[in-house]
């Protein structure tokens, strides 16, 4: 009777096990992306039932994000265990463990071991199915915003054309009265007033033409430190208004850098004006430039509060501040994007330490 008994064990136990792959099937065909751990989790539970000791086993899925089991159990038990990959990279392990001291290594089926492994490819089918829709989520946001960026592009250089002249009539004409009231002491500040706010306005539009890519570039060979440092002679005021300190660290005394040097100096007192107001009195700002193989890079670090993650991929959009109104219009980084790309670099920022952060521009080698 015994051999009876044996295959129906065998039988009973090879229907757990389809049991145990259809279930894990259907769960990561329903799976909510959102929710990827509580199908992970279901997954874990699904594969216990499937063990002939179930009771007395436990399934932990432990990955680079998640770490999941179906209950405590000491380390020191027997174990099987089957590799976690994601696109043929190692990301994790599956591990199936008796709590029970009667059982050993030995006490696992070698069908329970096929089953750990395939459902340790079904978990890893699983990650790289949510990493390509994760990426295909990026692309489409970079897609739209490359758009949304062209369209207003476009909108912007019709709108600093148009601006333009009517700008420059009333800066002209206000400037050209003031000199016919001299001795009237309240009309000469009220045209200083308007004089002032057309060349704010001017200077907007100036920054609106930067963005727009409508100001010819005149690309030379400069020496990115001395612009650097010319620059921050500039700046003094500003540093000192605040007490600020900065340091400048140059890796060579000479690094060039073929570049449109106006439009350098745009990037440099935008980036070091923007590091000055976010920060802290007494603080200290440090400028870098390094130069290797392939780019030469400048840092520019603060001791700011920092850029929050819920607005750190909007930080370049035009029109887009957290400076109270008034204080700026969220065109700054806009425009220094606008020029380091259009001399084919790159920014990026980092969170510096212990607070703060650090932009960091890369302009690709002459």
């Amino acid at each position: 009777m015994s051999p009876l008994v044996t295959i129906e064990n065998k039988l009973k136990e090879r229907i757990k096990e389809l049991s145990c792959l259809y279930s894990v099937t259907s769960i990561i065909m329903n799976c909510n992306y959102d929710k990827i751990e509580d199908c992970i989790e279901k997954i874990a539970y699904s594969l216990k039932d499937a063990f002939q000791y179930s009771e007395d086993t436990c399934i932990t899925i432990k990955t680079d994000e998640y770490t999941i089991s179906t209950l405590e159990y000491p380390k020191k038990i027997p174990t099987i265990q089957s590799q976690i990959n994601v696109f043929n990279t190692k990301i994790g392990e599956l591990t199936a463990g008796y709590n029970n001291n009667k059982l050993t290594e030995n006490s696992f089926l070698y069908e329970e071991k096929q089953l750990l492994e395939k459902v340790s490819i079904e978990i890893g089918n699983l990650l790289e199915r949510k990493k390509i829709q994760e990426n295909e989520v990026l692309i489409k946001r970079k897609v739209e915003r490359a758009d949304r960026i062209s369209i207003l592009g476009e909108i912007t250089a019709g709108i600093a054309h148009e601006l333009n002249t009517p700008l420059a009539n009333i800066l002209g004409f206000a400037e050209l009265l003031k000199t016919n009231f001299t001795e009237d002491k309240q009309t000469t500040k009220d045209l200083d007033k308007i004089i002032n706010s057309a060349i704010f306005s001017r200077e907007v539009v100036k920054k609106l033409m930067y963005f727009a890519c409508e100001i010819p570039q005149q690309i030379t060979v400069v020496n990115m430190n001395n612009t650097i440092t010319e620059a921050i002679n500039l700046l003094e005021p500003s540093f000192k208004k605040k007490n600020i300190k900065y340091v400048l660290k140059f890796q060579k005394p000479t690094i060039q850098l073929n570049v449109d040097s106006i439009q350098l100096i745009q990037v440099i007192f935008n980036m070091v004006l923007n590091a000055i107001y976010f920060s802290p009195e007494n603080g200290e700002i440090q400028i870098e430039t390094l130069d290797n193989k392939n780019n030469v890079i400048l840092n520019i670090s603060d001791q700011g509060p920092g850029i929050k993650h819920a607005i750190a991929d909007k930080i370049f959009n035009p029109f887009f501040t957290t400076k109270p109104v008034g204080d700026g219009v969220g065109l700054g980084l806009s425009v220094v994007h606008g020029i380091i790309k259009s001399h084919k670099g790159t920014i990026t920022h980092l969170p510096n330490s212990p607070k703060g952060t650090i932009f960091s521009i890369k302009f690709p080698k002459i």
